[in-house]
């Protein structure tokens, strides 16, 4: 079993100092395991909303919950918006003795609903698949290949992994966005899903997406929010600078999992990943949610101008700002964009990522790093 413990320690953090936690996720990426940490699922105090029985159990929630005590946990609680006006009043008697931890897919429904009923009473925990901190940067290909879906990445064989990939899509476009209430035919969000992983690490264009699906670019930026909204793209804002420079105010698009990216694209093996021509791009998505997960950055974006200077990730922590640039390469060197970039952006220090093992300065202020254990304290060192 892998060891989750810096979730774990993030969860018993959240519900010291909040009467409520959400933990949110895409589907199938650990919510429910971790949650069973806390709560037996054959506790009264545990409620799985795909469960029948947890279903008519909360007929009447009011009724169901206000006894209970100590943490409970309400598995799916998409599936019942009606119940958060229920733990409101729940969580504001005088002397609560209860917690709840909820889980459940980043739906649109889910934090309307959150936001308005439990405003300053919800602590939200946002948690992914596998990441190299939990499995290991030995397993930093295999990673790369079949993503951090636990399923996936814990497959017997790439084959499997593929395979249990492919059925999480379809799952994923005919059931759980339709069950976020979005209703789109499944075949034109697999289109639009599958024209995303071909401008994965690129500058939103919505114009040649519309064209190419015959509807507007309101519709399809309505569909890059959906997927967003789901935890399955990361829309990078792009910074802007106080300068003279024209600079790109469109984001940059990720597919979160590099698993489903490689699907969508019909890579079955780390070689054909390898020789695809957006090799390069997939390693950049891969680096930065590594980033993200070992700094927990305050802020993060990307930098570009229109003249071709353009830096993959600029991110600020404890007020001050560190540039990165993602190289594929087995010797980078410092090209025009980050002196560019060292000239106009007040960065404390700039850092290039690649797939080496030694970490060594090619200049005052900046350092080549690899991916490994050190990468969170060495980008801000």
């Amino acid at each position: 079993m892998i060891n989750r413990s810096e979730y774990m320690k993030l969860i018993s953090m959240a519900l010291d100092r909040s009467r409520a936690v959400a933990l949110l996720g895409p589907r199938q990426c650990g919510k429910t395991t971790l949650a069973r940490e806390f709560v037996d699922i054959n506790s009264p105090n545990y409620f799985d909303l795909e469960d029948p029985t947890s279903l008519i159990a909360l007929t009447n929630p009011k009724t169901a919950l206000e006894s209970l005590k100590g943490i409970v946990v309400i598995d799916e609680v998409q599936k019942r918006p009606d119940l958060f006006p229920v733990l409101r009043v729940l969580l504001d008697r005088a002397t609560s003795p209860v917690k709840f931890l909820i889980l459940g897919s980043a739906s649109p429904d889910l934090l309307r609903q959150s936001s308005e009923s439990l405003a300053g009473r919800l602590e939200i925990v946002e948690i992914e698949g596998f990441g190299l901190m939990e499995i290991g940067y030995d397993q930093t290909s295999k990673r790369w290949l079949r993503g951090g879906f636990p399923l996936s990445f814990l497959a017997k064989n790439d084959e499997d992994s593929y395979a249990w990939r492919k059925s999480f899509v379809q799952s994923f476009l005919e059931r759980d966005l339709r069950e976020h209430g979005i209703d789109i035919p499944s075949v034109t969000l697999h289109r639009f899903w599958v024209m995303l992983a071909h401008s994965h690490g690129q500058v939103w264009n919505a114009a040649p997406i519309a064209s190419s699906l015959g509807i507007s670019e309101p519709t399809v930026r309505k569909y890059l929010d959906i997927f967003t909204n789901v935890f399955m793209v990361r829309q990078l804002q792009p910074w802007h600078a106080n300068i003279k420079k024209r600079q790109v105010k469109s984001p940059k698009i990720y597919l979160r999992d590099t698993g489903v990216l490689n699907f969508l694209l019909g890579l079955k093996t780390e070689t054909e990943a390898f020789r695809h021509p957006g090799c390069g791009s997939s390693w950049e998505g891969f680096v930065i949610e590594e980033i993200i997960c070992s700094v927990d950055p305050d802020n993060m974006y990307f930098w570009a101008t229109h003249n071709g200077a353009e830096i993959d990730l600029v991110f600020m922590k404890g007020g001050k700002m560190y540039g990165v640039e993602i190289k594929r390469t087995d010797a980078p060197k410092i090209t025009p964009s980050i002196r560019i970039a060292l000239e106009d952006l007040s960065i404390t220090k700039f850092s290039i990522i690649y797939p080496g093992i030694k970490k060594y300065s090619i200049d005052q202020k900046i350092e080549v790093l690899p991916l490994d254990k050190d990468l969170g304290a060495s980008l801000i060192a």
